[in-house]
């Protein structure tokens, strides 16, 4: 059993969840629940295992945040996160999730996907980029699609992040001042902000279709970014029955001597940076 199933079984006070998280909580909690993902990342590596884990949301609900909590302290060759653009031409005449199946897992690998094939469920039906046929087809196909993917011994895990639209609001507005978050900004978000009740008309859509029991939907509130990104972890660690694989205790080597020179002199000549700090 993981660290992280242990702990369930003691009960704990649950916080104000209308108060702001404690920095110093955050970080020794998140650091927790890092570690346990380097667990389940020799665990994976070991036993071969294949994990899709697929976060969807509406613009600025979190999700960029949550990949990076998950990703900062593990291997991108196991954890591989997926954030694909706009289709190119040869891509748009190709099967639909043609394009998402290149990048499925191999053994011992997890795949994140930062927006997923959901996007015909969500901004290409809200924003007119398919057709209402195709987005039926799609809503139609899709949980058998995911029970083929779940049949082949694939693990999939998808996250939705609800965001209240005072808070969305909130993050856009900080976008628009904050220099270092303008990037962020597109006119695609800017028309999700517009659009609020049609996207929440096609979430409840693409839920009520693809919420299966083989590939259910997670639902996580994330006005508070702290506690979505440690609630989010924490859960997927959950689904996993991963154990901790023994690992050989290293010792540090010493430099061999044997064809020992001068390897400082000729750095002196080459091309150094200013050290500006």
């Amino acid at each position: 059993m993981n660290g992280v199933a242990k702990e369930e079984k003691t009960a704990r006070k649950e916080p104000d969840s209308k108060l702001p998280m404690d920095t110093h909580v955050y970080d020794k909690e998140l650091h927790h629940l890092q570690v346990e993902l380097c667990h389940l990342q020799e665990w994976v590596k070991a036993t071969g295992q294949r994990i899709v884990v697929v976060l969807e949301g509406r613009d600025a609900a979190g999700k960029g945040g949550i990949i990076k909590a998950m990703t900062e302290r593990v291997s991108p060759r196991v954890f591989r996160v997926v954030a694909l653009p706009v289709p190119s031409d040869r891509e748009k005449t190709q099967m639909y999730v043609q394009r998402y199946l290149t990048h499925f897992p191999a053994a011992g690998e997890v795949v994140i996907f930062d927006r997923s094939w959901y996007n015909r469920a969500g901004v290409e039906y809200v924003l007119g980029f398919c057709t209402k046929e195709q987005h039926r087809h799609f809503l139609a196909v899709c949980p058998a699609w995911e029970q083929q993917i779940v049949d082949n011994g694939i693990r999939l895990l998808k996250y939705w992040l609800e965001v209240s639209p005072d808070e969305q609001k909130r993050r856009f507005q900080a976008r628009i001042e904050d220099p270092l978050r303008q990037w962020k900004l597109s006119p695609t978000d800017l028309e999700s902000r517009r659009r609020w009740y049609d996207y929440s008309e096609a979430r409840d859509m693409m839920l009520a279709a693809t919420d299966t029991m083989d590939a259910p939907w997670h639902i996580v509130r994330s006005d508070d970014k702290k506690r979505a990104r440690l609630n989010c972890i924490a859960h997927l660690l959950r689904q996993i029955p991963y154990e901790r694989v023994p690992r050989e205790k290293i010792e540090l080597v010493g430099r061999s001597h044997k064809r020992e020179y001068d390897d400082e002199t000729p750095m002196k000549k080459r091309r150094w940076i200013p050290e500006t700090y």
